[in-house]
């Protein structure tokens, strides 16, 4: 599946597009490739959600503890970062910040109950954590922030 992130008045996203494989057991229709959606198993909303941050909260342990060592670049390397605009070698001095992924998952949850954020599967809006969601291996989850108008 994969993961894109908007926000309500920028034309730009709010992060590059990326990916994560689709659990077997959510393929959306019954495991048998028969198309069946008659709610037997398939994930709900929450169950997304709470997968989609605890692989990011992964990830971005692994980003901290990567960026911890020195390392050495192929002039590619260098290329690619200097048209990014950003040339980095590790040995980072920043601290690791501890991230608690209960506590991630909660926090998007209740973002979303707030309304912070809206979540579209496949150009379809999501209302519902505990609705149950069709997903195939080419779904697209797109992260939608709200954001207030001030002075109105």
């Amino acid at each position: 599946m994969v993961i894109t992130g908007k926000s309500i008045g920028r034309k730009r996203p709010l992060f590059a597009d990326w990916s994560i494989p689709l659990p077997p057991d959510w393929n959306g229709d019954g495991g048998d490739g028969g198309g069946d959606r008659d709610g037997d198993g398939g994930p709900t909303l929450r169950d997304v959600i709470e997968r989609i941050v605890r692989v990011e909260v992964n990830a971005f342990k692994k980003r901290q503890h990567d960026r911890q060592f020195l390392r050495a670049l192929t002039e590619r390397e260098i290329e690619a970062a200097a048209e990014r605009g950003k040339i980095e070698m590790g040995g980072s001095e920043v601290g690791i910040q501890e991230v608690d992924e209960d506590t991630a998952v909660a926090t998007a949850l209740l973002a979303f109950e707030d309304g912070i954020y809206l979540v579209v599967i496949d150009d379809v809006e999501q209302r519902d954590l505990d609705q149950q969601v069709y997903m195939q291996p080419d779904s697209r989850i797109t992260f939608i922030r709200l954001t207030l108008l001030s002075g109105g």
